[in-house]
């Protein structure tokens, strides 16, 4: 994976790890397969970023710890969201929901990252939000198409994120909420209320 690797030496305002230290973590953390995803997901997130005028380095930060919690067991995330009397809701759901929209919580304690807007992209990377940052709707993107990523709907989603963040984000949410209903799965709420935040807004320009 050495081509994969970025030439970005962090400043220390967003977490007192440098990148080695922060990539050692999340090897440690996750299997290869999705330890390699992470990597590929912080490439794009940094083409992303100097597209679209972002901070390259929350970019790659971001980027890499944006599935720090995915496989951890359940009873972490049902702890955790009992500890910080989250929405009661989400014990409904499972790790697919929880390891952004509680993983956030995670990332902050244990890897002593602080920045709201990195926190932020990472809480909103699975299911959205009406209010997407920036570098939230990079790594909402990045997430999903990133070199790795072969499923119907991702070069579509690739050309919209070419045209604006927005067009992506609008791209994939559609897509996401129409696998889910054709695949009657269960939809978390807010994948709705990102749905009729982003997608509307796009069919009208």
């Amino acid at each position: 994976m050495n081509n994969l690797e970025p030439e970005i030496t962090y400043t220390g305002k967003y977490t007192p790890l440098s990148r080695a230290e922060l990539v050692a973590k999340l090897r440690e953390a996750l299997t290869t397969s999705r330890f390699n995803h992470v990597l590929r997901v912080e490439r794009t997130a940094i083409q992303l970023a100097q597209k679209y005028g972002e901070s390259v380095e929350k970019a790659s930060i971001a980027g890499l710890v944006h599935d720090y919690a995915k496989q951890r067991p359940d009873t972490d995330f049902i702890k955790a969201i009992n500890q910080y009397h989250l929405d009661t809701e989400l014990l409904n759901y499972g790790n697919a929901i929880w390891h952004g929209v509680v993983g956030w919580l995670f990332v902050k304690t244990e890897l002593q990252i602080e920045n709201i807007d990195i926190l932020k992209a990472v809480e909103y990377h699975t299911v959205g939000h009406q209010y997407m940052s920036k570098l939230a709707q990079i790594v909402y993107m990045a997430d999903y198409i990133e070199p790795g990523r072969d499923f119907p709907g991702v070069i579509k989603a690739r050309k919209a994120t070419e045209i604006s963040l927005a067009a992506g984000v609008s791209c994939q949410t559609q897509q996401t909420l129409s696998y889910l209903i054709e695949n009657k799965l269960p939809v978390y709420p807010q994948t709705i209320i990102t749905y009729n935040a982003w997608v509307p807004e796009q069919i009208k320009e």
